[in-house]
């Protein structure tokens, strides 16, 4: 009997992230020795954080074509440009009034400019393209291959820079965002590396979450309750009203700017990556990744609730239509499949990277032929004179076996 594990994690928003995290924090509070007990494969996990995430950073940069269209880039641009703005402006602010460490004491306990940031400037990548995909067109969809430029601690450690804190080596700064750099390299270089590398990013998602939860102490958790829902609201509306602004004022609804309001998954990760870049960001790293983390739920719950309300408003239709205020061409309302998990093998329609396109011409032009095949087989067999040979044949061939007998 099968057992529906995915679809069971898929169903907690952020669940492949989000579960093995928390599976991982409670190995780590009841065991916290576990890894150096068991030592080997088994205590890797426990350290091996920091390897995963190059090798996922890795294949993610090699999803990301540098060939963009106008549009997308422009879209995806200037989304990308607004959050890391937006999320820069804050921690410029934020680091007047605080210092490296969390806050620790009253209401705001366990509160860090890390955090806030980290949260901020990273986007729920399926979440948005789901959207998008509901409400949006395909190229809006397609505008996440320029925002996910944001993804890792690079952005991050330069807004954290900016704000006046704890500055970061420049090889630290080049090594968070080389691995990135490098699987762009690859991927644009050759497509058949993109599409040997692009699977690998979402069964990488599952082993970050537990390698991280694998460096949590859920004693610490209750201290995020109502402040980690109060981050993940402020990255929704506060967050989400800069990105409408933005989109509305580069032509767009600010539907896609509602929709990138949100947290990403790995962005849980970031706040330990930097406090191992630096130091002083130490005290700060295992509240700001809860914060995190309870940001990432948060938003994969408000922002379609949000997104829907303002696309009803905006499209006057149901909650749940697709959009037809654009006309497109015939291949592009078509969904187009792409980066399914799959054999390498480059066989099965190339390895199930499937594009489907609008294909009724070519069925017509089969049909055209297939006509035409039969009406000139028609006329052969009623006006054509040599039609008639055969028959003159066969009865050649009966004078010839009448004479023989």
């Amino acid at each position: 009997m099968a057992v529906r594990i995915k679809a069971g994690m898929e169903k907690v928003p952020g669940g492949m992230m989000l579960v093995p995290l928390l599976i991982g924090a409670v190995i780590h509070t009841l065991a916290p020795d576990a890894g150096l007990f068991f030592g080997s494969f088994t205590g890797a996990m426990f350290i091996g954080l920091a390897p995963i995430l190059g090798v996922f950073y890795v294949c993610l940069g090699a999803t990301l074509d540098v060939k963009s269209t106008a549009y997308i880039a422009k879209k995806g641009g200037t989304l990308l440009g607004s959050k890391i703005l937006f999320a820069a402006i804050v921690g410029v602010v934020l680091g007047r009034f605080m210092s490296e460490a969390p806050i620790a004491g009253g209401l705001l306990s366990g509160l860090s400019v890390l955090a806030v940031v980290a949260a901020l400037s990273d986007t729920n990548g399926g979440l948005y393209m789901s959207l998008m995909g509901q409400f949006g067109r395909n190229r809006d969809v397609g505008a996440y291959s320029v925002m996910s430029l944001e993804s890792g601690p690079f952005i991050t450690m330069l807004i954290l820079g900016i704000a006046g804190l704890s500055a970061f080596p420049w090889q630290a700064l080049v090594g968070a965002i080389l691995p990135l750099a490098l699987g762009m390299l690859l991927g644009n270089l050759d497509p058949s590396m993109r599409k040997f590398l692009a699977p690998t990013v979402p069964a990488l998602v599952p082993f970050l979450g537990l390698t991280l939860g694998l460096t949590i102490d859920l004693t610490a958790v209750w201290q995020a309750g109502l402040l980690g829902l109060a981050l993940g609201v402020f990255v929704v509306f506060a967050g989400g009203l800069v990105l409408l602004a933005a989109d509305k004022l580069s032509g767009g609804d600010g539907i896609a700017g509602l929709a990138a309001a949100t947290t990403a998954g790995n962005a849980a990760v970031v706040p330990v990556i930097v406090a191992q870049a630096n130091p002083a960001y130490v005290p700060a790293a295992q509240s700001a990744t809860v914060l995190v983390a309870a940001s990432v739920v948060v938003t994969a719950i408000l922002c379609p609730v949000v997104t829907v309300l303002w696309a009803r408003v905006v499209l006057k239709q149901p909650a749940g239509g697709s959009r037809e205020a654009e006309a497109a061409l015939a291949a592009d309302l078509h969904p187009h499949f792409d980066h399914l998990p799959a054999d390498t093998g480059e066989t099965a329609l190339e390895a199930a990277h499937i594009t489907v396109i609008d294909d009724t011409a070519a069925d017509r032009s089969k049909d055209d032929d297939r006509t035409t095949t039969t009406t000139s087989r028609s006329t052969m067999s009623t006006s054509d004179p040599t039609s008639r040979r055969p028959r003159r044949t066969v009865r050649r061939d009966r004078k010839k076996r009448d004479a023989d007998a």
